[in-house]
């Protein structure tokens, strides 16, 4: 087969790809002849790399999934009232504060026990972390502990907070967060500095007959779509999925749609527990879930390694496994981009984390540091040796369009823009390199942002501006639908952004 391959996405289309290691290569797939590309209105927003939205042709480059590296453990699950089931973990940070709140469950089973509480810890740089002594609700015979929430039951089983960005929200509103089973329905919760909650009011703000919601469902407040945005559990089949629904109150709700899976929907072998989904801080037209992938009966423990790994001797450790994986979604839609099927978050050599219902992501992804974002997951559930673990990635680098050391490049479909400058993230070798070319809607090259007068790029930057030889003032063409072409070698890009 011709390596030059070129690849047109069409909404709606099932595309076959051609998969080497992480790197999805475009060398097949079924492309709506003769039809144009829509023109793409980006304004000044940053676009990352996770789906097709901006790509119109590709030649010997592909999309490559990234995956996040350990960076150590954030926390223990080891006081008294956390321990094996412990879970269902929400990270947010607020100005130089970073909380990590989760359900303590130090034993009992049963979803929605008296036991369960709610906990927080925080942190000065969502690496090191420690737990605050709250002295809000006295729990095995002491105040001296980080719950934030307690006798509620069953709202402590999965407590959901966010912090609410709706420009002019109440002071006493800043924080919200929903939680709630089959039996109350999601109930609201306000707070004004995330440690001391109330209820927005004692009824349900949402109930859906027929659904558990024994899950972690959440909410956030969409600045792209100007409402709240809740995303909860459905099991069309027994198969769990996730729905969505938006408010401007908080308090009343759309009627609910399921989430599509751009031809991917969930499976037995594939199902959705957690969606663990919110605006990316540097993008939050685009919402990153960094969703639990629950594979029911697919056994990897044997019953002597289960024995071996809990004191409990939980027999249903062995039961399942899981893994995190990476969607997206577009403000607006009701649609799961599933750009990569493969594992984004792996149990992993440590067999301890191949046991049931292991590995799920924490809600959240903070930055940490100058190029460095970070996410948690929990691992080891279900054992004494419980813990949430941090992970690492550079800023945007969920994935990349790759271009190999003999060469490739990409062409993005018609787009307006605002600004006067290009900026990008990117990577390349020691021999790599990056060079942008401006086109017209048909694909000439407008005088002075040609291939040749562009100068070439070498580095590894978060954000870099392209420039051009003569005139690298873009200014002229804000407003203009352009094309961008990026010719490429050993290298990685992960976002652009006009400024």
């Amino acid at each position: 087969m011709n390596q030059k391959t070129i690849y047109h996405r069409i909404p709606g289309h099932l595309v076959a790809f051609l998969l080497a290691g992480t790197i999805l290569n475009c060398a097949a797939c079924l492309a709506q002849e003769n039809s144009p590309a829509q023109v793409r209105e980006i304004a000044a927003r940053r676009e990352i790399f996770v789906d097709y939205y901006l790509i119109d042709k590709m030649e010997n480059t592909g999309l490559k999934l990234h995956h996040p590296q350990p960076a150590g453990v954030a926390i223990k699950f080891d006081k008294p009232w956390e321990g094996i089931y412990s879970g269902y973990t929400t990270v947010i940070k607020d100005g130089d504060t970073y909380r990590l709140y989760y359900r303590g469950n130090p034993g009992v089973e049963v979803d929605g026990s008296e036991v369960e509480v709610t906990c927080c810890a925080e942190s000065k740089d969502g690496i090191n972390w420690t737990r605050p002594n709250l002295g809000i609700y006295e729990v095995m015979g002491t105040t001296n502990n980080n719950i934030v929430l307690a006798h509620m039951a069953p709202l402590s089983h999965n407590f959901s907070p966010f912090l609410d960005k709706r420009p002019g929200v109440s002071a006493d509103e800043r924080y919200k967060a929903i939680s709630g089973t089959a039996g109350t329905g999601l109930v609201g919760f306000v707070s004004s500095d995330g440690l001391h909650w109330k209820k927005v009011r004692e009824q349900a703000v949402f109930k859906q007959s027929g659904w558990v919601f024994d899950s972690q469902n959440l909410a956030f407040w969409s600045q792209a779509e100007s409402c709240y945005v809740l995303y909860y559990r459905i099991v069309p089949g027994g198969i769990r999925s996730i729905a969505r629904t938006t408010s401007t109150d908080f308090i009343h709700w759309t009627e609910p749609t399921p989430m599509t899976y751009d031809g991917n929907p969930p499976t037995k072998q594939d199902q959705l527990y957690t969606s663990q989904i919110a605006p990316y801080f540097r993008a939050p037209h685009i919402y990153v879930s960094l969703a639990a992938r629950f594979m029911a009966g697919r056994k990897v423990l044997t019953p002597r390694q289960v024995k071996q790994i809990s004191v409990m001797e939980k027999s249903w450790l062995g039961n399942d496994c899981s893994e995190g994986v990476l969607m997206t979604s577009r403000a607006g839609t009701v649609q799961y981009d599933r750009t990569f099927m493969e594992g984004f978050i792996r149990p992993g050599t440590d067999m301890r984390n191949w046991g049931s219902r292991g590995n799920y992501p924490t809600l959240g992804i903070v930055q940490t540091g100058p190029n460095e974002m970070s996410m948690y997951v929990r691992r080891h559930n279900g054992q004494p040796t419980h813990y949430v673990e941090r992970l690492t990635m550079r800023l945007d680098g969920f994935i990349s369009v790759n271009a190999p050391y003999k060469g490739g490049e990409m062409v993005t479909k018609p787009l307006t823009f605002t600004g006067d400058k290009l900026e990008i993230n990117y990577a390349t070798g020691a021999s790599g390199s990056v060079r942008v070319e401006i086109q017209d809607e048909s694909g000439q090259a407008i005088a002075g942002y040609t291939l040749k007068d562009c100068k070439e790029i070498i580095g590894d930057q978060i954000e870099r501006l392209v420039t051009w030889k003569n005139d690298s003032d873009l200014g002229k063409l804000a407003g203009k639908s352009v094309r961008l072409r990026f010719v490429m070698k050993d290298a990685d890009l992960y976002s652009l952004r006009f400024k």
